[in-house]
């Protein structure tokens, strides 16, 4: 009699064990750049925090840190790859060099739309063209912010000509380059940085997508807007792979349900209703307004933009071009 209550003990206490271990809960951290409170912030990264939550019923908990308060912009993917976040969401380019292939789809005339950029990249991560820029960290989802024209606060730009001189924010080395051929002073930092560096005067301008300039506020800044399509800024969500391999199989599987084209598009979403009430927000304010229509065939333009894109594509070599050519080939599936 007193082996059998042993034993039935033992039984009990080890299934209280197992259930506890099924209820334990694992806390995700996110950091990302987007301000708090922002578009971005609610709609996106509390979103898909929120559905992870309840696909795990409790047992994800996901805390989001926003506006670099967990790591900087230009630190986030390093910072998720050692494991300081969880997750970390922001742009490639702000880690010069780290990114080349990736940033094939950045180039003039790839994508026309947030959501058009956003499935030629994650299809080309998708395909296999880019994993081993991100062989270090697990990929939740990778898009796009839609194209990014120049936007300045006193002097106009009609052509290329116009930017002798003028000390631009560039978002990238590859919009940089542009410039300085231009004669334009590229200055380097992140997107969080710039408001201040404007008010300042530390710079004239900015190459910049509509949705920026209403996340961050710069419209309150910039009177006069050319909409010309220099670039296409490229961004990520990103898991630490420790994190990831860390969690039981079907929370795992929630994880995986919440990656890849879906979550892409749905970022995308959000960026194109944001280019559109930033480009509204600056036209109600009676801003100033140049629209390069046809940008790769226009006499001034053109040959700036290709130039661009063959000193990118002779630079980084390699695979480049070959991804280059994939992107294009997915511009019109990426367009329905």
């Amino acid at each position: 009699m007193r082996l059998n209550r042993t034993v039935t003990c033992l039984a009990l206490a080890s299934a209280l064990t197992s259930h506890a271990a099924l209820a334990e809960t694992t806390t995700l951290r996110i950091a990302h750049v987007w301000p708090g409170g922002s578009m971005i912030d609610q709609e996106l990264f509390q979103a898909w925090a929120q559905s992870v939550e309840e696909a795990s019923q409790g047992r994800l908990e996901v805390e989001v840190y926003p506006g670099q308060t967990l790591t900087k912009s230009d630190k986030a993917y390093e910072s998720t790859a050692s494991g300081i976040a969880d997750i970390g969401a922001s742009a490639q380019g702000y880690t010069a060099g780290r990114f080349p292939l990736t940033q094939v789809v950045e180039l003039p005339g790839v994508s026309a739309s947030s959501r058009q950029g956003s499935c030629i990249l994650q299809s080309l991560y998708d395909e296999g063209h880019l994993d081993a820029e991100y062989a270090d960290t697990r990929p939740l989802f990778l898009f796009t912010t839609g194209p990014g024209y120049l936007h300045t606060r006193n002097t106009p730009v009609e052509t290329p000509d116009d930017l002798d001189g003028l000390r631009l924010r560039r978002p990238t080395p590859l919009v940089g380059d542009m410039f300085e051929r231009l004669g334009a002073q590229a200055v380097g930092m992140p997107a969080p940085d710039v408001f201040t560096a404007m008010q300042r005067g530390v710079v004239d301008g900015l190459s910049f997508n509509w949705e920026g300039m209403k996340t961050f506020r710069l419209n309150e800044l910039a009177s006069h807007h050319t909409e010309v399509p220099l670039y296409d800024l490229s961004l990520f969500a990103t898991m630490s792979q420790r994190t990831y391999d860390g969690l039981p199989d079907d929370l795992q599987r929630v994880i995986d349900e919440h990656s890849g084209l879906e979550w892409s598009l749905r970022a995308a979403e959000v960026y194109d209703e944001l280019i559109r009430q930033g480009r509204q927000e600056a036209e109600a304010a009676g801003d100033d307004f140049v629209v390069i229509d046809n940008a790769l065939d226009h006499p001034d333009w053109g040959p700036v933009l290709q130039e661009t894109t063959d000193h990118y594509l002779e630079e980084v070599g390699g695979e480049a071009v070959d991804i280059y050519e994939a992107a294009m080939d997915l511009q019109e599936k990426c367009s329905a």
